[in-house]
């Protein structure tokens, strides 16, 4: 949910080169879109006893709103000097901007969490991530590289270790509900929430913004890139799935973590596969072992980063076929995608409005989430032929515009 993509256009092939991969990225951003509208407005398990994973959340839980953070700190990366980050004034002017921008991302954030709404808003945990992310911004590749590792190697370890403590505060570090302009009253309760204790915890996340920094310090536009982020992704997302479903049942996990989970309404087998989230992971190390959806663990980091990068590399991909086609395969998605804030802002919105009410007559749970896709795609393309930005985008743009502007001095 960053403001659009922009680049300078020319005629020249290293103008379209430019052109193509930010377009990429913008459709990356609007699969995102349309992934996490799924896990909102479609079911993620069956309505059965054993809560039998539905398609949407074995395909979207967890990974949608992972590739939304990886594609952030790629967005930074490319408004911070791309290869060559940069240094210096233009360093503070930029983070300066990135603050400001983050700030508008809260505001927005904290009013949605002010609306009765049966969905996990992300909006004020991705303004901390742009917070945190900001000592990054300057690094280079190999100094990325390294920081990345060692997050998503020691975050998970850490989180585990601080979580019990925090939940034995009175009352809990825990909001059990989107963070919202009340929740200012209770700095630490709030803080806690966002870092560790909630849907997105924050402090694992910082992992999805270096893994995006480092993709967008790589040379996007060269043809060998992407489909490096594609095979290189894939691999990585399978190894970690691999071995993290073989620690839950081959080694015995699942077992162990079973005969502490004693609420039959919270079938282990199948929140492993969709949705970790709301269930205490503490008591056994074997929680750490697993890759299932939102459990924040080193090995669910390396399957949704290897996942974003896989998706960044296919639509890399994509673009550069439209480009030898002549045409723009990627307009439904990138539309979209270059105003996620705008859109996700207004979906939250209309689903707030539904909320604990039946559907209007006719419409069915899979007609709603056509409908929120369609005017997704739709308003996206319309915004994208004539070149305008989202509202919100343009007050995120002039809050970044305003923080790096630096006054001319006299001499």
């Amino acid at each position: 949910m960053t403001s659009r993509s922009t680049a300078a256009q020319s005629g020249t092939k290293k103008g379209a080169a430019v052109s193509t991969r930010l377009a990429g990225i913008d459709a990356a951003r609007g699969l995102a879109l349309l992934g996490m509208m799924a896990t909102h407005l479609l079911p993620t398990f069956e309505s059965d006893a054993a809560l039998t994973p539905t398609w949407i959340g074995l395909t979207f839980s967890g990974r949608a709103a992972a590739l939304f953070a990886v594609l952030a700190g790629i967005g930074l990366a490319l408004s911070t000097g791309k290869q060559r980050p940069l240094e210096g004034s233009a360093l503070s002017a930029a983070r300066r901007g990135i603050a400001l921008r983050a700030l508008v991302i809260a505001v927005v954030g904290l009013a949605l969490g002010g609306l009765d709404v049966n969905v996990a808003v992300i909006l004020v945990h991705y303004a901390a991530l742009f917070l945190c992310i900001l000592p990054f911004i300057g690094l280079r590749l190999k100094a990325l590289c390294a920081w990345a590792a060692g997050w998503i190697l020691a975050s998970p370890v850490i989180a585990f270790l601080l979580r019990p403590w925090l939940m034995a505060a009175d009352p809990p570090l825990q909001l059990n509900h989107n963070p919202g302009w009340e929740d200012l009253s209770t700095p630490g309760q709030l803080l806690g929430d966002l870092f560790l204790t909630g849907y997105y915890p924050v402090f694992q996340w910082i992992a999805y913004l270096l893994v995006g920094l480092i993709l967008g310090r790589l040379a996007l536009s060269a043809a060998v890139v992407p489909v490096l982020l594609l095979a290189g992704g894939t691999a990585v997302a399978a190894f970690a799935k691999v071995l993290g479903t073989a620690a839950m049942e081959e080694l015995g996990g699942r077992p162990a973590l079973q005969a502490l989970l004693t609420d039959p309404d919270y079938p282990l087998d199948s929140l492993l596969q969709v949705n970790l989230a709301g269930v205490r992971q503490e008591g056994s190390w074997w929680w750490l072992a697993g890759s299932a959806p939102h459990s924040g663990t080193t090995l669910d980091l390396l399957h949704t980063s290897g996942v974003a990068a896989a998706v960044v590399g296919l639509c890399l991909l994509i673009g550069r076929l439209g480009e030898w086609l002549d045409l723009d395969l990627l307009l439904p998605l990138r539309g979209a995608g270059a105003m996620t804030l705008t859109l996700y802002t207004a979906h939250v919105c209309v689903v707030a409005s539904f909320h604990l009410k039946p559907l209007p007559a006719g419409w069915t749970e899979d007609g709603m989430y056509v409908a929120h896709a369609a005017l997704a795609v739709l308003i996206g393309m319309v915004f994208a032929v004539l070149k305008w930005r989202g509202p919100l985008e343009w007050l995120g743009h002039a809050a970044n515009q305003v923080g790096r502007h630096q006054p001319a001095r006299i001499r």
